[in-house]
């Protein structure tokens, strides 16, 4: 996918919006071999999908060995949003919380009370934590009504060919 395409689709309005929400999917391959998702927080930096992580995390192992993965990040309303994305992770290990670690859960539902008590524990847990850095090589959005998955998209090809 050439980088013009990746721009125009994360530019688009759907994207921009999932883009703004603080949970993806990230898949990736385990260092037993076998496949692993799992949600976690991220920021979008207008280039590049940044989640932080503990500097003990088992998933850090895995991607230095095979540092591929899939994102996912979605709705939960009808119709579903959602906007894939592939990419190498880039590990970056930095002192302290760094700023997207702090700037990505601020959608995510906490009371003032809640997010400066949820801030204290996080400051006084981590002294590093490791950044994983994902520049997007392949995307699609899917929003059900400009675009459809590509199984889907095939059918309706085939179908409009035999009208």
């Amino acid at each position: 996918m050439q980088p013009n395409q990746i721009t125009e689709i994360l530019n688009r309005p759907y994207s921009q919006e999932l883009l703004a929400r603080d949970i993806a999917r990230l898949a990736y391959v385990a260092a037993d071999g076998t496949p692993r998702v799992v949600p976690i927080g991220f920021s979008w930096n207008g280039t590049e999908v940044v989640m932080c992580t503990s500097t003990n995390a088992a998933k850090l192992d895995a991607l230095r060995r095979n540092p591929a993965v899939a994102l996912t990040i979605d709705t939960e309303v009808h119709p579903p949003k959602v906007l894939l994305i592939r990419g190498t992770a880039e590990l970056d290990v930095v002192d302290g919380i760094p700023d997207e670690y702090m700037e990505m859960n601020s959608t995510y539902q906490m009371t003032p009370e809640q997010r400066v008590e949820w801030e204290a524990g996080v400051r006084a847990l981590y002294d590093q934590m490791v950044r994983v850095v994902v520049t997007p090589t392949w995307v699609k959005l899917i929003d059900f009504e400009t675009t459809l998955p590509s199984n889907v998209e095939e059918l309706v090809a085939r179908k409009a060919g035999q009208a």
